[in-house]
């Protein structure tokens, strides 16, 4: 896309306005790290042109607070102190997903199943502006949730509803089904020479 114009207009029916704002399914993907972080990155633009945030947190435990979360809670603050931006909601699996009644031991499946079935309920009701669904691939890649069903869901959403999913291994289906899909690959980590993750690079 030089100079910011595309280098093929579809033959689709629609004018350049209408092609420009439709809601987009995006994909990060690829053995590097990065794919959250991009995410969120996206995620701050799309609290400054006013959009509200759903963050939905698979695979990570619900006591971890990666510092993104702290950030954008700030930002739900702000906005409900002076109307700037836009509502932000912090969800977490397990202990995190609010609207389960606990009992019991956890379980992973089923608490990422419950998960899913919150956003389709939110889709379905045009919550959010931009859903980041974060390392939404691994429940898919473990079969505790249907790609198929996903693929379908965000084909069929009603409204203006961006959404991206981050994770390694996405499955053909979501990339296939996807607008816009980043694959992020290692050239060099410090982890090659024995360093740790650390405050402000990794969480």
């Amino acid at each position: 896309m030089p100079q910011g114009k595309p280098s093929v207009v579809p033959a689709d029916g629609l004018t350049t306005r209408q092609r420009r704002h439709r809601p987009l399914t995006i994909v990060h993907t690829g053995q590097m790290k990065g794919k959250s972080t991009a995410a969120f990155g996206l995620a701050l633009r799309a609290w400054t042109a006013g959009l509200p945030i759903g963050v939905f947190q698979f695979v990570k435990s619900a006591k971890w607070r990666v510092g993104e979360e702290n950030a954008f809670r700030a930002l739900g603050e702000v906005h409900e102190r002076t109307g700037q931006g836009a509502a932000v909601a912090w969800h977490k699996m397990g202990e995190g997903w609010s609207w389960i009644q606990r009992g019991g031991e956890a379980d992973h499946a089923v608490d990422a199943l419950e998960g899913w079935r919150q956003i389709q309920r939110d889709l379905a009701a045009q919550r959010y502006g931009l859903y980041v669904l974060d390392e939404f691939t691994y429940p898919m890649k473990w079969g505790w949730v249907d790609v198929d069903e996903v693929v379908e869901t965000l084909r069929t959403r009603p409204g203006f509803q961006h959404v991206v999913i981050t994770g390694r291994d996405a499955d053909p289906r979501l990339v296939e089904a996807a607008d816009l899909v980043a694959e992020l690959t290692k050239v060099k980590h410090p982890m090659d020479a024995g360093q740790k993750g650390q405050r402000g690079i990794e969480w």
